[in-house]
């Protein structure tokens, strides 16, 4: 008794003491359309609530998983907010009980720059409205490194309004790709996260399969949201988001940080920090391949991006020959002495204004394939040539000679010229630049050898006769047409350098600091190996997020990951993998994975039509059977005092029933109900009799028919310990009515699996044959090194696909044919023009249209 009461009086004394105390705030700030704070631990604390107020807004609870422990110290973010004044709250909770509080002073939140083509037409992309505040109706899921893969959510799948349960971050995003779920989504990333068991081709893919309504966002929490490893796409999308995020050593097959494909509109990328990515095949991708590219999208902005000395910062460009209809804005980026394509534009029609460029080894905007850019009030810092246009003025200049060459200098594969007209932009140490006109200092003739045709003021038109000297190609004059451009503010270049410096980025410029040493990196395109040292042993201060078991920081395994090199003799049913050796490792675990399609029996009792029934049915009871099944296992029966069938072959139930007899249950399958609530007040019951002689006997299953939707849900009903012989009986009370579209039994999960296999391999080998795969299929393999006590982090992942079945590294030909082309492609897929040492896939193609493929080495 004397220790029970010693155990109740320190419990008593604990939360006394911790009511007593109040947080210590260390630090707190307003940021864009959110605002943190920091506070020291309060001793014995359980938890803490954060509240905020502000814009007429009093004590709002925020969610648990934006609070987060750093040890020392604990940090809160509050995210959605409208610009304006608002306080944050602390309380330390204990036993449920909460302590007393401490509170920030007044915080300026100011608004998002929402300027660009990715605002034209009255579109707001992502899950936020205009004023910075979630939109109606929308969903907010957290991504962390420990829910990565379990993170779910109901989504809408299918034009009857089917709900799949979906779990894993792409397999939530694959349900929105069908583009039946019209909810905004926020998804949350919180601290480091490195890949998910799922990936496609090593990206997280967001598709929404163009649905206007389907908003989408993916943002960072805080200052140290990162994405390791793994990048993101954005395919078939409209309204898409992606903001405050930090991308680093990505190393997925398309080698982009962050990519644009085809088919996307409404697309803004902004305040993100971008960082080397894993070296391709190919020379120029030392640090990864496109920072931030875009193709075949429409209406994009990318505004107040971070790029830390990356080869190739952003791409945009269409299929060739598409001249017309494509539109993107470069705003307020801060290019820290990365090297080249600050845009390369090919086609499109680009805005370009008050970005930073900072210390450019190669150069600044490049103008190609009859491309239109307006360049306004950019700070040019030591960039060496702030702008080019294809095969003339300083793209073709050879400084040694004083004299163009068209065969030696020029940077864009010789491709035809756009045209840049430039105002207002700031300029000190290039190497070069030539103004349209002006007065020649060389043997060169400035109304053909130009960089940009330079205008005295904004609104200057640039007159036809002036032509790129390949392609012959004019100016569209966007910039001056009021149907085409967007209403904005330009800063003066120095203020433009100013709130770039400020604002680009995550949140106060992102937990990762780094310092260029400008002697060097101003003019050198190599990787910094200190840079890249550092991105790679990067590691989160991040201890746990509240609400959370298991933390996020902690110390690595102190044997290294295995490195995984590209795959060899790779067929329809197999390839084999090697690795380094790792000093210590006495095994190596490989583990290769695959999405497996479903391979769902289901059984359909109707769907689109009632064509074997009659088409009016009462009371009635049916005695035919379905066609499409026998009637010996199916007998569907009628009944009730109002059941009718309808010609666009759907049900109603109005205080009737429909019954379906003679069902094998017996593999407790899964009931899908298509379902819309029309009238009435009462239940709509599911019974299950697993006898086969009454379907009131059975387990009900009772649903509020008011509660089930005015447009189609899905319900999926579990048959627990269903038996052969059963059957299922659908009926409403009262005058309610309900309309049923589809009905359909299936024997295991619709969604799609991920298979994984495991094999073990001795020290000191270093390689693995795959065998007997799926042809045509993609797979993702992975190794861990283990020691005697630890066991490594994952090796980087390899993605590869199998070939089509039957086929072997060299395709059917006909001997006889003579080639028509022969082309070169890394073993990632990369077409390259000229190989150098190494593997490559060769392919050459025949007059007759026949193909062979094969794989060389090149010594």
């Amino acid at each position: 008794m004397k220790k029970v009461v010693c155990t109740l009086t320190f419990i008593v004394f604990a939360i006394i003491q911790v009511l007593a105390q109040s947080p210590s705030i260390t630090e707190s700030e307003g940021w864009l359309e959110s605002a943190f704070i920091k506070w020291t631990p309060v001793e014995n604390a359980e938890s803490y609530n954060v509240y905020y107020s502000g814009e007429g807004i009093t004590n709002h609870k925020i969610d648990n998983q934006l609070i987060r422990s750093y040890g020392s110290y604990f940090r809160a973010d509050v995210l959605g907010l409208k610009p304006g004044i608002y306080t944050i709250k602390v309380v330390p909770v204990l036993s449920g009980v909460e302590g007393t509080g401490a509170a920030s002073g007044n915080l300026t939140v100011k608004a998002h720059d929402r300027a660009g083509f990715a605002f034209m037409n009255g579109r707001v992309p992502g899950a936020y409205k205009a004023n910075g505040t979630l939109k109606d109706n929308a969903v907010v899921l957290y991504l962390t490194e420990n829910t990565k893969n379990t993170v779910s959510m109901n989504v809408t799948t299918s034009s009857k309004g089917q709900i799949s349960t979906c779990t894993g971050i792409q397999n939530i995003l694959d349900g929105y790709k069908k583009g039946y779920d019209s909810r905004p989504l926020a998804i949350r990333m919180v601290g480091q996260v490195k890949n998910p068991t799922y990936l496609l081709a090593g990206d997280i893919v967001i598709e929404n399969k163009n649905n206007e309504s389907a908003g989408i966002t993916f943002e960072g929490v805080g200052d140290d949201a990162v994405a390791d490893g793994f990048g993101i796409r954005i395919k078939n999308a409209t309204n898409i988001e992606i903001r405050n995020i930090g991308s680093m050593n990505c190393n997925s097959k398309e080698r982009d940080n962050i990519g644009l494909q085809q088919n996307n509109s409404y697309i803004w990328v902004h305040n993100c920090d971008i960082f080397y990515g894993k070296p391709g095949s190919d020379s120029d991708q030392t640090k990864g391949d496109g920072a931030l590219d875009c193709k075949l999208s429409n209406y994009v902005t990318f505004s107040y991006n971070h790029f830390w000395d990356c080869g190739k910062a952003n791409l945009i460009g269409l299929s060739g020959g598409i001249e017309i209809g494509a539109y993107a804005t470069y705003h307020h980026n801060w290019y820290d002495h990365s090297d080249s394509r600050h845009p390369r534009v090919r086609y499109y029609t680009v805005h370009v204004y008050n970005n930073y460029y900072d210390g450019i080894s190669k150069y600044g905007v490049g103008a190609t394939c009859a491309s239109s850019i307006f360049v306004e009030g950019n700070y040019f810092r030591n960039c060496k040539y702030p702008m080019l246009i294809s095969m003339q003025g300083s793209d073709v200049w050879n400084p040694s000679t004083q004299s163009n060459d068209y065969k030696n200098a020029p940077t864009f594969s010789k491709e035809d010229g756009g045209i840049t007209k430039a105002y207002n932009n700031y300029m000190e140490g290039q190497t070069r630049f030539i103004a349209y006109g002006e007065t020649s200092t060389g043997n060169y003739n400035t109304t053909v050898d130009f960089d940009a045709y330079v205008a005295s003021s904004r609104n200057e038109t640039v007159p036809n006769t002036v032509k790129s000297y390949q392609g012959a190609k004019i100016y569209n004059n966007f910039d001056t047409n009021s149907t085409v451009m967007y209403t904005y503010t330009a800063d003066s270049p120095d203020d433009a350098k100013i709130n770039v410096m400020t604002y680009a980025g995550r949140v106060l410029g992102g937990d990762f600091k780094w310092s260029f040493n400008n002697a060097v990196d101003d003019v050198s395109s190599d990787v910094n190996a200190a840079l890249k040292a550092a991105l790679e042993n990067y590691k989160t201060k991040l201890v746990v997020i509240q609400g959370e078991t298991g933390g996020q920081g902690g110390e690595e395994p102190a044997i290294e990951a295995p490195y995984l090199n590209e795959a060899e003799n790779i067929t329809d049913t197999g390839f084999n993998i090697n690795w380094d050796a790792v000093e210590g490792a006495i095994q190596y675990i490989v583990s290769i994975s695959h999405v497996e399609e479903p391979t769902t029996e289901t059984e359909s009792i109707f769907e689109e039509t009632f064509n074997q029934f009659t088409t009016d049915i009462t009371k009635n009871a049916l005695t035919s059977g379905l066609t499409d099944h026998p009637a010996s296992k199916y007998n569907v029966t009628g009944g009730g005092s109002a059941m009718a069938c309808l010609e666009n072959g759907t049900m109603d139930l109005t205080g009737g029933r429909f019954s379906i007899l003679n069902l094998d249950l017996s593999s407790t399958p899964t009931l899908y109900l298509t379902c819309k609530y029309i009238s009435g007040s009462g239940k709509f019951l599911v019974s299950v009799d697993y006898e086969g002689t009454s379907g009131s006997t059975g387990n009900v299953y009772n649903v509020a028919a008011g509660t089930i939707s005015s447009d189609y849900i899905t319900l999926a009903i579990s048959l627990t310990g269903g038996k052969a012989n059963s059957l299922i009986q659908l009926r409403t009370e009262s005058s309610t009515t309900v309309r049923i579209d589809n009905i359909t039994i299936a024997t295991s999960d619709l969604l799609p699996k991920i298979i994984t296999e495991t094999c073990t391999v001795n020290a000191p080998a270093t390689t693995y044959p795959f065998t007997n795969l799926i042809p045509d299929t993609d797979y993702t393999v992975n190794v861990v090194a283990k020691n005697a006590t630890e066991t490594s982090l994952p090796s980087n992942s390899l993605y590869v696909t199998t070939l089509k079945a039957g086929q072997n590294a060299i395709g059917n030909i006909e001997n006889d044919a003579s080639i028509r082309e022969i082309q070169f492609y890394t073993i990632t897929g990369v077409k390259v023009k000229s190989p150098a040492n190494g593997i490559y896939i060769r392919k050459i193609i025949y007059e007759n249209g026949t193909e062979k493929t094969e794989k060389i080495f090149i010594k």
